[in-house]
């Protein structure tokens, strides 16, 4: 993965309520459970990042705008490995759907990293269109 000190950051928190999210349902499909430690392993996570996952926040209560971010920060991880797999965008959608968000926006943001990356922008850019998505999918 090819993160910056602040991207792995960023994605390191929201791969953490992630992962709270779901170690806080009752049971998981081993397929996520598989897809999430591939994560964890990606991100280069030690007992250090997991020592506090009980008190971590999950960004329920969070503002629209957070929670775009916290899902921008998956998808964006996603993308950068390479390998899409049909489970990890299925992950996502099930995080967004949970955050509020229609299944769709993940597949609307994976477009747009490809799509700029195309176009020979810097897929980072698309961070700063969250505004945009929220305006497109009712939020804002």
């Amino acid at each position: 993965m090819f993160l910056n000190e602040s991207d792995t950051a960023s994605v390191k928190k929201s791969y953490l309520h992630l992962l709270k999210l779901f170690l806080d349902k009752e049971s998981i499909k081993s397929r996520y459970m598989k897809c999430l430690l591939k994560w964890g392993m990606h991100l280069r996570l030690d007992k250090y990042d997991l020592k506090d996952l009980d008190q971590a926040e999950t960004y329920a209560a969070a503002s629209d705008e957070k929670k775009a971010e916290a899902i921008y920060h998956l998808v964006y991880m996603i993308y950068l490995d390479n390998k899409v797999e049909d489970v990890e965008l299925e992950v996502a959608s099930i995080y967004a759907e949970t955050l509020g968000f229609e299944k769709s926006f993940v597949a609307d943001l994976f477009k747009s990293l490809v799509t700029a990356t195309a176009d020979g922008a810097n897929p980072r850019d698309v961070q700063e269109e969250i505004s945009d998505f929220l305006r497109l999918y009712g939020k804002k």
